[in-house]
């Protein structure tokens, strides 16, 4: 099993090209199912969860072909998949590919939407807490479909197809508001659907569903209205910049001190983040290049946050920002409100030394001078950031076991740090 080895205490200097977002990439290619043409999709980036969805399409009978580099491409541009469902061979989702990507019970909506049946396994548990997908089900009763659970799958059927209606969600969600999306674009009339998530992956999958013929408005907006079409047909579309690595590595850059341009970075994907990082004193500045981050001499001043849906502060930054605030001159608060147990980074990053406190959803850090390098073992895919992130900033050498889980969301992490000055590098196994 890999291992990552950091020597730290070096302040990056340089340029990190940003990817595309892992969390746009997968309901968009997910979304190739609603059609039996061809959908085009650039900047899609080379992580093991994307490489894991296309096992799971092709289990489905879809034909995804990845497209070479081209003249001119740069050495971190994201790859071109052609994903073509013209012949759904199969309607189930085993759980032996479902179980390793939550992810991918979003298939159950473009199934039963063009197949009108569709049997997926429940995902399971999760490291950071059981995040149900009760709102799913209930997004897709709401739109005609019958549901059963049997042995351990979801099946639904829709006879007639999916016919337009009001979804309300109780909370915020993501994937129910994808599964909705998606679901809803092939549904005979009209669906409204309330309370709906902000992200800006949403907001691409709908740009993108509406490149291939569908009627949606208000993505982006707690309002969504779709109106219903008998079929999709191809497009193109490229998956829009990941504002979650964008955030990491500005974090990064604030912990080890320096100056890094984020390559293609769009700060509108990620302001509260960066008002957070200026209030801990970092530089911030922005161009049609992307994001630039400086800390020079000052110190890291403490922050109070509290994770939120878009547009507030990610909660898949909660961990990245722990770390950064181990190092500040006083005391800070986190709170973390929309997953539970997504603090099981913080007895990692007391192995660097760090004082950090829990009470319910808060986490009380006491800022330190001086880290120390640990042997350390990563958890889940953001609580392994950001014990690289302390690492970077640590005397002496780190050891970052089960490092699997980075793979699953940062591409060549090593290789982008490396270049900014960072002393990593992988030990194979």
């Amino acid at each position: 099993m890999d291992r990552i080895r950091i020597v730290g205490g070096t302040p990056l200097h340089g340029i990190i090209p940003i990817s595309g977002a892992k969390n746009a990439a997968l309901p968009l290619m997910i979304a190739g199912l609603l059609t039996p043409e061809t959908l085009i999709l650039d900047n899609v980036p080379r992580l093991a969860d994307v490489a894991q969805l296309q096992r799971i399409l092709g289990n489905h009978g879809v034909d995804i072909m990845a497209v070479g580099k081209r003249p001119g491409d740069g050495q971190y541009q994201g790859q071109t998949l052609q994903i073509s469902a013209a012949n759904i061979i199969d309607t189930t989702a085993p759980y032996e590919l479902v179980s390793r990507m939550r992810a991918s019970f979003w298939v159950i909506a473009p199934l039963l939407a063009r197949m009108h049946e569709a049997r997926v396994s429940l995902p399971g548990g999760c490291a950071i807490g059981t995040r149900p997908v009760d709102l799913l089900i209930m997004a897709l009763e709401k739109l005609g479909a019958s549901i059963d659970i049997d042995a351990g799958y979801v099946v639904a059927k829709a006879p007639g197809g999916l016919r337009g209606g009001r979804i309300e969600f109780p909370k915020v969600t993501v994937g129910g508001t994808h599964v909705a999306v998606m679901a809803a674009s092939l549904a005979k009339g009209t669906t409204i659907i309330a309370n709906a998530a902000c992200e800006p992956e949403i907001t691409d999958l709908a740009d993108c569903l509406n490149k291939m013929g569908a009627r949606i408005t208000g993505a982006g907006t707690p309002v969504i209205e779709i109106e219903g079409v008998a079929s999709l047909h191809g497009a193109r579309h490229t998956v829009l910049p990941d504002r979650i690595e964008a955030g990491t590595y500005a974090i990064a850059a604030a912990m080890t001190g320096g100056d890094v341009q984020l390559a293609g970075a769009r700060p509108e994907l990620l302001q509260s983040a960066l008002d957070v990082l200026a209030e801990a004193g970092a530089e911030i500045s922005s161009d049609a290049e992307g994001i630039r981050v400086v800390r020079n001499g000052h110190g890291i001043r403490p922050v109070q946050v509290t994770t939120a849906p878009f547009p507030g502060f990610p909660t898949d930054l909660q961990a990245q920002l722990m770390a950064l605030m181990v190092r500040a001159q006083g005391a800070s608060a986190i709170t973390e409100t929309i997953f539970e147990n997504r603090f099981m980074h913080v007895q990692e990053l007391a192995r660097f030394g760090a004082r950090i406190s829990l009470d319910g959803e808060t986490a009380r850090i006491e800022g330190i001078s001086t880290l120390r390098g640990a042997p350390v073992m990563a958890t889940d895919l953001r609580a392994s950031v950001s014990l690289v992130i302390a690492g970077l900033a640590a005397e002496g050498e780190t050891m970052i076991n089960r490092v699997y889980h980075l793979d699953r969301g940062f591409e060549r992490l090593e290789d982008k740090l490396k270049a900014c000055g960072a002393t990593i590098e992988r030990i194979r196994e």
